[in-house]
């Protein structure tokens, strides 16, 4: 048996309980034993329940009501077929034919009820659980979690009409009085069971269970939930991204694609956190082929790898390098670049001025003047809200290359900007830093308790690039509406309670070089809309080409290069926290 597999198995199992429920019955009642008999019973019953009915391709272990309703309503229907066969054939009574259809049939749900509890019982440790919402989503997670033995101690429910009935004896609280039970009731887990809800509507859920110790779980949005997977089985935990992810309106998927599909599209930067996910996009987009471009062996490795059943080709090389760029556009012909290139770390590029000022906007410059001699149909540069103006190196590189896109003659190449604010978890930011002190125990170091940054997950800031790459006509600067900003302490706060371990402390340590309080998406108010909500325009700024490059060459061979950039940026005021 061993050998077998499960739907075998099952097969057998059929056969065997036929037998036996024939056998057992002529034993008992004295009825004459025929062969002939057992063997049209048995036949009749394995075509209605394998072969019509598939029942052995449907998983006993996550069967519900409706899979038990099948197998009676095919036992019912193989029971008509061999009564027909079997009445008028041989002295066999209706009695003793009823009886063995309904011992087969009892026999064979109770197999499927242990395989379902038992398969509970070793997924699912034994816990007090409160259930969330009363409704559907919350009743069928509680028939899913009934093989536990009555591990549910409460639902919770905000209707008042609801919290009148009870469900299988259970009391549906209000919060308050869950609140009042909690203490006395040894909770140890609430499950939100309302997959409907916004993350606005579910933050404020959580925060309401707030005098909550134990662990706090939901169920996914409706059009995640997965048909063949029970609800206890797709359960999530509630993540720093229900608080800060916004769903994209207005986006025109189809335009996306048709940008995209079958082009060959070339990614600066493909190592990086932005620029991974961009090359993930134009793979499911169906890009024709993906160029990765990346100085740093190991990224391009881990993208590669990550990638590999896709069409790509890796180019390990610098943007500093103009001829090794060259070579790459040239051998590829790239009908689109998406230029995610640059050093983004702030006090990093405050402590190396020289590396970032060449490799952001010299590599920017680079790769914008051999798209254009290489007639790459569409640029696109990912520039940031620190290029407002900047107090800070890596800003103000940001900005002249932003500078550059809007001004530089672009012939056949159409160039734009994309500038927004930081991406969830990315290389440098404050998330992973932020985990790693709190898995050390803390504290937690924030700079300053006012300070606040915009957020925005990278799938939603890569969807938004590539749309306003696709609607762009050149020259413009889009910029992203990151919602509202977020106090980093707040930030910290959350993440600690998120981690259940509530007694680490928040130290803060003052503002860095370059650091400000808060960062600006707009120079100024001037901005045009567009078709989606979340993605705006600039107003242009003119700037003598000629002039540029020439302040440009000056800054590579300046000493003071950030008395240079001050020319090109007459925004920057550098480093007022020194």
């Amino acid at each position: 048996m061993g050998m077998l597999t499960g739907n075998q198995k099952k097969l057998i199992f059929i056969v065997l309980v036929s037998l036996c429920v024939y056998l057992l019955l002529s034993f008992l009642s004295g009825e004459q034993f025929y062969i002939e008999v057992v063997i049209i019973i048995t036949f009749v019953r394995v075509l209605f329940l394998t072969f019509i009915s598939r029942d052995t391709f449907v998983s006993w272990e996550k069967s519900s009501s409706t899979v038990y309703l099948s197998k009676l309503f095919y036992s019912f229907l193989s029971f008509l077929v061999y009564c027909s066969l079997i009445i008028f054939y041989r002295d066999v009574s209706l009695t003793f034919l009823v009886a063995d259809f309904a011992l087969f049939t009892l026999v064979l749900n109770s197999a499927v009820s242990y395989k379902k509890i038992n398969i509970f019982k070793k997924s699912l440790p034994r816990k007090n659980i409160v259930i969330y919402g009363a409704g559907t989503a919350g009743i069928g997670l509680y028939n899913n979690l009934r093989g536990e033995g009555g591990s549910v101690v409460f639902f919770i429910d905000d209707d008042s009409v609801v919290r009148q009935n009870t469900i299988d004896s259970i009391k549906v609280l209000s919060l308050d009085e869950f609140k009042s039970n909690c203490a006395i009731s040894d909770i140890d887990e609430v499950i939100i069971a309302m997959p409907s809800l916004s993350n606005e509507e579910i933050i404020s859920k959580y925060d309401q269970l707030d005098f909550f110790d134990g662990s706090v779980k939901m169920l996914p949005p409706l059009d995640e939930i997965l048909s063949d997977r029970s609800l206890f089985q797709q359960l999530e935990e509630i993540s720093l991204e229900n608080f800060l992810t916004r769903h994209v309106r207005g986006l025109d998927n189809e335009i996306v694609r048709g940008f995209i599909e079958d082009k060959i599209i070339l990614i600066t930067g493909a190592g990086g956190t932005i620029g991974g996910e961009l090359a993930r996009q134009c793979a499911k987009a169906n890009a024709k082929l993906i160029v990765l471009l990346d100085h740093s062996e190991y990224g391009l490795y881990e993208i590669c790898e990550e990638l590999r059943e896709y069409s790509i080709a890796p180019a390990l090389v610098s943007v500093t390098k103009e001829r090794e760029v060259g070579e790459v556009l040239s051998k590829y012909k790239p009908e689109i670049v998406l230029h995610a290139a640059a050093y983004k770390h702030v006090p990093l590029c405050e402590d190396n001025v020289n590396s970032a000022t060449f490799n952001n906007i010299i590599g920017t410059k680079n790769i914008i003047d051999q798209s254009i001699l290489n007639d790459v149909k569409d640029f696109v540069l990912i520039s940031s809200d620190k290029a407002v103006r900047p107090t800070n190196v890596m800003g103000a590189t940001k900005r002249v290359c932003e500078l550059y896109c809007q001004n530089v003659n672009p012939k056949n190449t159409k160039i734009i900007s994309v500038r927004f604010g930081n991406v969830l978890g990315s290389s440098g930011s404050v998330i992973p830093k932020f985990i790693k002190q709190i898995n050390m125990g803390g504290p937690v170091t924030v700079t300053h308790p006012d300070i606040t940054r915009y957020f925005m997950l990278t799938s939603e800031a890569c969807e938004l690039v590539l749309q306003a790459a696709a609607n762009g006509k050149g020259g413009e600067v889009y910029i992203l509406d990151m919602g509202e900003a977020v106090k980093i302490v707040d930030l910290a706060k959350r993440m600690i309670y998120l981690s259940g371990r509530k007694n680490i402390e928040i130290v803060f340590t003052g503002l860095r070089p370059g650091e400000k309080l808060y960062e600006e998406l707009l120079i100024d108010d001037a901005v045009d809309k567009t078709s989606c909500d979340q993605i705006m325009i600039a107003k242009n700024t003119v700037f003598s080409v000629d002039k540029l490059e020439e302040l440009i060459s000056k800054l590579v061979n300046a000493n003071d290069k950030i008395s240079v950039m001050k020319e090109i940026v007459p925004e920057f005021i550098h480093n007022p926290n020194k």
